[in-house]
């Protein structure tokens, strides 16, 4: 069996957006939005690095151990965002959850592998 080192021990968290709700979002904030404050685009979901992990390997349906590296930093614990800004100011709402996203990038990836 094959493993994978990811760095530190899995516990902080992310908030991730798919890049098309991502590129819908500035374009909406482009036509909509005339403000100097800023604006924040993502899911405004939080998983931890060792769910997204998980999630992955069972999407690619590969069996690999995985080392968790503790000797490499785990960056900031917690990054996650509020979008109601984006809700309020320009109707921002992403379309694509992050199973499906994955799921969606995972496929690119195997089918450009070369």
């Amino acid at each position: 069996m094959k493993n994978i080192s990811v760095w530190g021990d899995g516990s902080p968290t992310r908030d991730f957006l798919y890049v098309d709700d991502a590129a819908n979002g500035i374009i909406l904030a482009a036509e909509k939005y005339n403000s100097s404050l800023p604006i924040n685009l993502g899911s405004g979901i939080e998983i931890s690095i060792k769910e997204l992990v998980m999630k992955i390997i069972h999407l690619m349906d590969v069996d690999v151990d995985i080392v968790w590296d503790i000797e490499k930093p785990n960056g900031q614990p917690r990054r996650c965002i509020s979008i109601e800004r984006a809700r309020k100011e320009i109707g921002f709402e992403p379309k694509i959850d992050l199973d499906d996203g994955l799921k969606q990038t995972i496929d690119w990836y195997v089918s450009n592998l070369s």
